[in-house]
Order: structure tokens, then C-alpha cells, then sequence
């Protein structure tokens, strides 16, 4: 194609066109014009196009920044149209930036690289930042390793970004501002632990506190101060000796590398008050001390800051057995405890609370001799006897041989129920063994007695179960007759039903006062006097005499053997 010496403008576009393939090629593409002028707030911009195209200043400015913009600048634009309406070429100088940016963001991203940024503005979720032209979405969450409340000061900041996720079809770039400062936060902490040594004492920020201890700040790394490394003497919550925001001297107790924790304390700074407590705590020792804890086992009292000494629950009481130990002392409690035994290489001290105080049944034999009439309360009934609540807070037993004469031990134990008060006599005293034997029979007067032996009130006044004896009628009742063995015995009842064997024999209104018969002893009733009865007397009687002058099966009638029977006792009387 041939051209004049001096080409125009058409010759220029003529051969633009032959070299690029047509006008129409220019679109979509990114292509560098001249800044022929500027009006109000738009740039003219020269591409070699047929017209010129208007770019707003604003799209040269970076975010916050005033546009820096002049004739004669050279500047990369985005040809988004040869030729509108207007017949001006479309250009954009964002859309030139933003593919720029994508091509050079891709790169970083498939190598791992952190991006510059500037956060510009705030959207739903999270906020825009400006990667050079593109933009990209920076989620609420990824802002800061810690929620941030006010993110102004970070707007309009260069920073460094760390690309997620990228799709450019549709135009998605998410960033993260968090993970840059927790990869700068790991290589800090890499090397900082680097420095550090196990016993090493440094200065530390108390940053966080929990339930089982405090996070301290060693200076771009945190070490675990655990609630029982804080003191010898025992704290139940951190918050009771720190405050977040102090400063703090720890040790280093322990370093793990490839987890990046440390383990610090505080009481390794402090003396041991368990060094010498072997001698400073001998056994037998009575001390004060304050209640600390309670548990089902037993309660710990500290005897100094730094050493507790558990009272088991078996040490507490000598009374008091089978009771949860929070029912015998309470926590800041003031109370007096006697050293049993001290292991100062597992750091354990057996305290007992009840070697503090005053045996009872010491003190029970010392203020009741063998012999003392006692009173008091039915504790309980066993199968083999009673036990007897007494003064002092002890219990003393009887067994069931001891309560009455002449009935077995268990129709004894009948005669009695739990929360009767009743009286005995001290028989001996163990206070080694926590033993009291008391004896109840040994009080009564009168009573029905199974041996030879006799009872307080004279040969005279005891009877014995199954014997027949001689009665004399006190009192006639509806019910029966109360009636007295000899001039000066026993006093007794006799069951209108036990007046005979036939029922004629059983109105009580056939006797008189004064009158005397035989009758038998059966025993005794709730009040402990001895019962009687006619009809066991005449049963027993007929069975005896059957069996010494034989039986009706030998031709003898009954009349007769009973006829024999009671000439003999005639005759021996």
C-alpha cells in the first residue's frame, strides 16, 4: 500500500488495520494510549484509534489517593468498545488494572504467595479489598486472630494478603489477612521457643485466665501456668492470686518442641515447706489447723501454706460412724488434729481428729464404775441383745441373757422396743475395744429367775419359770386375778382364760380376796412380772401323772391315774 510523505491520521488507522487485522481487534484487549488532555474529571486518552476515548480521573487514583495524572502520560487502558453511539472509543482504565491484576494474582496463587492489598470498604460478611486493581472479598472471620471490634485503622492500609480461593470466570477472590499474621505469629514463636530453657525464670504477662489455670505471655508465645503450679498452699480457682494484665515471674518447668507448648510455674520459686516436715511434724504432735476441702473420704486441714494433712473419715469420730465427714466439720474451720503418720517423700500427712479429744468411753468408765446404775434410750434391737444410748454419747449393749430371769433370750428381747428408756447396771467397761456390757436383770426385784442364785430383795422374792407355787388373791377383775406368791412375793396376773381347764373354772367371780391356790409360772409380761396360770399347772400335772401311773390305754380311767396323782401329792405334802 503506497503512502503520501506526510500520512494523516486516516493513513495511520488505514494502516493500523492492515497491520493489527482491523479496528474491531482492539477489543478486549489491554493497550497502551497517551494522555492528550484532561477535562473536568476525565482523562482523554489516545489509543491510535479513530476517536479518542474518556477515562474518569477517579480510575487512576489509588484507593484514597488523588488522582497523579498529566499530558503526555502514558497509560495502560482496557478497550472495551472501538466506537459508540457517540463515535468515542470505550476505554477503562479499572478493567486494564484488573486484568493486569488477575494475570499477575494467578501467579502468586498457584506459588503460594502473599499478595499486597488495601482494605477499601466494608460489605455484608466482611470487607473489599483492592489487590491492584482487582477486588477481593476478606471474610469478617479471616480479618484477625483475634475477633477485631473496629477494623478503621486497618482501612486504606497496604498490607499483605493471603489468596484462598480464586475463580475468575466469575470474578471470586477471597483473601485472608489472618493466616499471614498466624504464619508470622508460628515463625516468631519457632524462634522464640528456640531461645528458651527448661528452669529458665522469665518475666511473663498473664493473657488469659480459666478454670484450670492461666495463659501467660512470654513475648509473642503463650505458656500454661496450671492452678496447681501457682502455689504450695491450695487454690481452687487462678482468679483467687491473678488478674489478666500482670506481670509475672515464672519458671520454665517444661518445653515441648514439636507442639510448641510450655509448662510454667510459679511456686518453683518459692521454698518447699515440705522440706523437714518429717521433723517438724513428728507423730503424736497436736496442732491447729484450718479445713480446707471435704470429700466422702475425709477432710484435708492445712497446717501451713503449702502442707495439708488428711483426716480420714474413720479418724474423725469416735462416736460418730457411717456419717459423711461435711456433717462433723465444715471448710475454714478452726479444729485441733493429732499427727498419725507422715510420708514426706509422697508428701502425705494422716492427721486424726478424734485423737484430739477425750476418749468416751474412757471418760464413761472413769464417772461409771463397774456396778452403776445407768438409764437410757433403746438405740437399737439386735438378735442377740439391746443397745443402750448412755451419757457421753456412747452405747452400752445388753445382751439377751442379761435383760430378764427366767425367760429365753429371745422372748426377752420381745419385752422391749427401740425408744424405751430403761435401766441397767454397768457390768464391765473396754474402752479399747468401745465396749460397754450392761446388764438389766440384775436390777429386778421380784423377778422370775432361771437359777438357784439369789437376786437383790431376799431368797424370798424370785421365783422361778415352770414352778408351781402358792398364791394369794389381791384384786378379783373381769379379766382375771392379780395375785401375790406367798405373804410378801411377787406380784402377778393370772388371764382369766388360764383359771382352768373348763370354762366353769374360768369366772374370775368364783375367788375371793385373800384366797389361796397353787398355780404355775409362765413367764413374764411387758412390765416384767411374772404370769401365772391354773390351767398350765393342771395340764402339766395330768401329763406328769400319766406318765408315772400309767395311761388310760393300760384299762386305768384318767379319774383313776388322777386320783393316784393327787393321794401322792397329798401324801407328800
Amino acid at each position: 500500500m503506497a503512502t503520501s510523505a506526510n500520512p494523516t491520521r486516516d493513513d495511520f488507522a488505514a494502516l493500523l488495520d492492515q497491520t493489527l487485522g482491523g479496528a474491531e481487534s482492539f477489543e478486549g484487549r489491554v493497550v497502551i494510549g497517551t494522555v492528550t488532555g484532561i477535562e473536568n474529571d476525565l482523562a482523554i486518552i489516545d489509543v491510535g484509534l479513530k476517536s479518542e476515548g474518556r477515562v474518569p480521573l477517579r480510575e487512576f487514583a489509588a484507593p484514597g489517593q488523588p488522582a497523579e495524572l498529566k499530558v503526555g502520560d502514558e497509560v495502560e487502558v482496557y478497550v472495551d468498545r472501538v466506537e459508540n453511539a457517540n463515535g468515542e472509543a470505550m476505554l477503562s482504565r479499572d478493567r486494564a488494572r484488573r486484568e493486569a491484576a488477575w494475570d499477575k494474582l494467578e501467579l502468586e496463587f498457584s506459588q503460594g504467595n502473599r499478595v499486597e492489598g488495601v482494605i477499601f470498604g466494608r460489605v455484608k460478611g466482611g470487607f473489599t479489598v483492592d489487590l491492584s486493581g482487582a477486588v477481593a472479598f476478606l471474610p469478617g472471620s479471616q480479618v484477625d486472630i483475634r475477633p477485631v471490634r473496629d477494623v478503621q485503622p486497618l482501612m486504606d492500609l497496604p498490607q499483605p494478603f493471603q489468596i484462598l480461593k480464586m475463580d475468575r470466570k466469575r470474578g471470586n477472590i477471597v483473601v485472608s489477612r489472618r493466616a499471614v499474621l498466624e504464619e508470622n505469629r508460628a515463625e516468631q514463636r519457632s524462634g522464640l521457643i528456640q531461645s528458651l530453657a527448661e528452669g529458665q525464670v522469665i518475666d511473663g504477662v498473664v493473657k488469659n485466665i480459666t478454670d484450670y489455670g492461666a495463659f501467660v505471655d512470654l513475648g509473642g508465645i503463650d505458656g500454661l501456668l496450671h492452678v496447681t503450679d501457682l502455689s504450695y498452699k491450695r487454690v481452687n480457682h487462678p482468679s483467687e492470686v491473678l488478674n489478666i494484665g500482670d506481670t509475672v515471674k515464672v519458671q520454665i518447668i517444661r518445653i515441648n518442641r514439636d507442639t510448641q507448648r510450655i509448662s510454667l510455674g510459679m511456686k518453683q520459686l518459692e521454698s518447699d515447706p515440705w522440706d523437714g516436715a518429717g521433723s517438724k511434724y513428728p507423730i503424736g504432735a497436736k496442732l491447729s489447723g484450718r479445713v480446707t476441702n471435704i470429700t466422702e473420704y475425709g477432710a484435708f486441714v492445712e497446717l501451713e501454706a503449702g502442707i495439708e494433712g488428711l483426716v480420714h473419715v474413720s479418724e474423725m469420730s469416735w462416736t460418730k460412724k457411717n456419717v459423711h465427714p461435711g456433717k462433723i466439720v465444715s471448710t475454714s474451720q478452726e479444729v485441733e488434729v493429732v499427727v498419725l503418720e507422715v510420708d514426706q517423700d509422697k508428701r502425705r500427712i494422716s492427721l486424726g481428729l478424734k485423737q484430739a479429744q477425750q476418749n468416751p468411753w474412757e471418760a464413761f468408765a472413769a464417772a461409771h464404775p463397774v456396778g452403776t446404775e445407768v438409764e437410757g434410750e433403746v438405740k437399737n434391737a439386735t438378735e442377740f441383745g439391746l443397745f443402750i444410748g448412755l451419757d457421753g454419747d456412747v452405747d452400752g449393749m445388753v445382751h439377751m441373757s442379761d435383760i430378764a430371769w427366767g425367760i429365753s433370750g429371745e422372748d426377752a428381747l420381745n419385752l422391749h422396743r427401740k425408744g424405751e428408756t430403761v435401766k441397767a447396771v454397768v457390768l464391765a467397761i473396754e474402752p479399747d475395744k468401745e465396749r460397754i456390757s450392761l446388764g438389766m436383770k440384775q436390777l429386778e426385784r421380784g423377778g422370775v429367775a432361771t437359777g438357784a442364785a439369789a437376786t437383790p430383795g431376799g431368797a424370798g422374792s424370785r421365783v422361778n419359770k415352770n414352778e408351781v407355787v402358792t398364791v394369794t388373791v389381791l384384786e378379783v377383775r373381769d379379766a382375771g386375778l392379780e395375785v401375790q406368791v406367798g405373804d410378801d412375793g411377787a406380784t402377778g396376773f393370772i388371764k382369766r382364760t388360764d383359771l382352768g381347764r373348763d370354762r366353769d373354772e374360768q369366772r374370775p367371780e368364783r375367788f375371793q380376796v385373800g384366797q389361796k391356790f397353787d398355780a404355775m409360772v409362765t413367764g413374764l409380761d411387758r412390765s416384767k412380772k411374772p404370769t401365772f396360770s391354773v390351767k398350765a399347772m393342771q395340764i402339766a400335772e395330768e401329763k406328769q401323772a400319766v406318765a408315772q401311773y400309767g395311761s388310760s390305754d393300760s384299762g386305768a380311767s384318767l379319774g383313776d391315774i388322777l386320783g393316784e396323782a393327787l393321794k401322792a401329792r397329798e401324801e407328800k405334802k
